[in-house]
C-alpha cells in the first residue's frame, strides 16, 4: 500500500437505548474530530470499536468536518435509531488501553456536570454530593478523572481532578465582585461577641479548596474523640454536660488551662489548670494547644496532652471546639467522630431580638465551609433527646464498617 494513502475504516456498533456512548471528542490542530477519551466500562469500551486517537470523518454517512465539538457531541446524543456507523482513520501509533487504577475518595463538595462549562461532555460527567464515596479508576487525564460511585458497576463518568478544582476555586475567588467581598468582610466584622475569631478564620477558610479525601473501608475502626460542632448558642455545652452526667465512666471533658487567678472554691487541676502567662505563651509557641483565646484579659485554652490523657485513661474526650481545630484533630491519634448540631427551623417561632436569625446564618456558614467533615447531623430541639441520639450514633459507628481517611490507617 502507498505510504501516502490514508487508511479508512468503517466501524459499526449498536447503541443500547439511552445509554451514553462513553466517549469524548476534541478537535486537533488541523480541525479534525479526534476521540480524546474512552470511558472505562462504557458502551464503546465494552464493544472495543473506537480507541483514543482515532480520527472520525463521518457519522452515519454525514461528513463532520468544520464542526464544533459541542455540535458533534449533540449529534451523537440526538441521533435516532440504535445502529451507528463511523468512518474513521484509526490511530496506529498508540492503541494502548487507558491505565486503570482503583482507589477510593470521599467527595468534599457537590458537583453537577450540567453546571460545569469546562467539562468535555456534559453527558460524560458524574453527579455527586459531599460525602459520596467515589471509586477512581483512571487518572490518565491531568484535569479529568474517570470515576464511578462506590458499589456502581456501570460506566465510569468524568469528575474534575483536585488540581482542576483548586485552579477553578482560585480563579473564581480572584474574579469575585468587590462589593460582594466587602459585604462578606462587613458581615464577619459586625459581631462583638466572643465568637468573632472563628468567623474571621472562617472567612480565610473560604480560600481553602476541599476536593477529595482518599479513604479506605474498615470493618471496624474505633473513634477516639467525640466532637460537637455548631453555631454559638446552639446548645453544645448543654449536650456535652448531659452526656458526661449520664455516662461518667465513658465520657470526659478536657480541663482547660487559664492564666487567670483561681476564684473562691476553684481547685487547680479539677476546675482549671492555673498557669502563668509566661508558661502558657511558651507552650502555645510550641504548638501544645488545640485551641486558645483571650477572655477578659486572661488566656484560656485546651492542651493537646490533656486530651491524650483522657484517651489513655480509657475514656472518650468530648470537645465542643471551633471548626478550625479539626485540622489538628483529624488524625489517626484522635480519630474524631464529628457531630454537627444544626439550627432548628425558625418558621413560626417568634424572634424578637433576631437571635434565631443569627443562629441560622451562622449555622449555614459553618455548614457551607465544613460539612465535608461532618459524620452525623442533628437538630437540637431537646437537650436530653439530642444527647441520647448522639450517644446512639457514636456507639453505632464504633462497631460498624466505615470509610476512614487513609492517613488514619497507613
Amino acid at each position: 500500500m502507498d505510504a501516502n494513502v490514508t487508511p479508512l475504516r468503517i466501524v459499526e456498533f449498536q447503541k443500547n437505548g439511552s445509554e451514553p456512548m462513553g466517549i469524548t471528542l476534541k478537535l486537533d490542530e488541523w480541525g479534525r474530530c479526534v476521540v480524546s477519551r474512552v470511558l472505562l466500562g462504557g458502551l464503546i469500551d465494552r464493544q472495543g470499536t473506537l480507541h483514543v486517537g482515532d480520527i472520525i470523518t463521518e457519522i452515519n454517512c454525514i461528513p463532520i468536518s468544520n464542526q464544533s465539538v459541542e455540535s458533534l457531541q449533540k449529534l451523537l446524543r440526538d441521533s435516532r435509531g440504535n445502529m451507528f456507523s463511523f468512518k474513521i482513520v484509526p490511530n496506529s501509533r498508540n492503541r494502548a488501553p487507558s491505565s486503570q487504577c482503583e482507589s477510593y475518595f470521599r467527595a468534599q463538595f457537590d458537583y453537577n456536570p450540567k453546571e460545569d462549562d469546562m467539562i468535555p461532555s456534559e453527558e460524560a460527567g458524574l453527579v455527586f454530593n459531599t460525602g459520596d464515596i467515589l471509586q477512581v479508576i483512571c487518572k490518565d487525564d491531568y484535569y479529568w478523572w474517570q470515576s464511578r460511585k462506590e458499589g456502581d458497576k456501570g460506566s465510569a463518568g468524568l469528575i474534575p481532578s483536585p488540581e482542576l478544582v483548586e485552579w477553578r476555586t482560585t480563579h473564581d475567588l480572584k474574579n469575585k465582585n468587590n462589593k460582594k467581598s466587602e459585604a462578606n468582610c462587613a458581615f464577619f466584622s459586625k459581631s462583638k461577641r466572643k465568637d468573632k475569631n472563628w468567623k474571621r478564620n472562617a472567612f480565610f477558610d473560604l480560600f481553602n479548596t476541599p476536593s477529595y479525601e482518599e479513604v479506605v473501608f474498615m470493618q471496624t475502626y474505633p473513634r477516639k474523640t467525640l466532637v460537637l460542632l455548631g453555631a454559638h448558642g446552639i446548645g453544645r455545652r448543654n449536650i456535652k454536660n448531659t452526656l458526661i452526667s449520664h455516662f461518667p465512666h465513658r465520657y470526659s471533658y478536657p480541663i482547660p488551662h487559664t492564666t487567670r487567678s483561681p476564684r473562691k472554691g476553684e481547685i487547680n487541676k479539677k476546675h482549671y489548670f492555673f498557669v502563668t502567662q509566661e508558661e502558657m505563651m511558651e507552650e502555645i509557641v510550641c504548638n501544645q494547644f488545640l485551641e486558645y483565646g483571650f477572655h477578659k484579659e486572661a488566656l484560656y485554652g485546651i492542651k493537646i496532652d490533656t486530651i491524650r490523657q483522657i484517651i489513655y485513661n480509657g475514656l472518650t474526650p468530648i470537645l465542643d471546639i471551633e471548626p478550625q481545630a479539626l485540622k489538628i484533630l483529624r488524625t489517626q491519634e484522635f480519630a474524631p467522630f464529628v457531630v454537627y448540631i444544626a439550627a432548628p427551623n425558625a418558621i413560626n417561632i417568634e424572634d424578637r431580638d433576631g437571635s434565631l436569625q443569627r443562629l441560622t446564618r451562622e449555622s449555614l456558614l459553618l455548614q457551607k465551609l465544613y460539612k465535608h467533615y461532618f459524620d452525623f447531623t442533628i437538630i437540637n430541639n431537646d437537650i436530653e433527646e439530642t444527647a441520647i441520639l448522639v450517644e446512639k450514633a457514636f456507639n453505632l459507628i464504633q462497631g460498624s464498617g466505615q470509610w476512614v481517611p487513609c492517613s488514619w490507617v497507613y
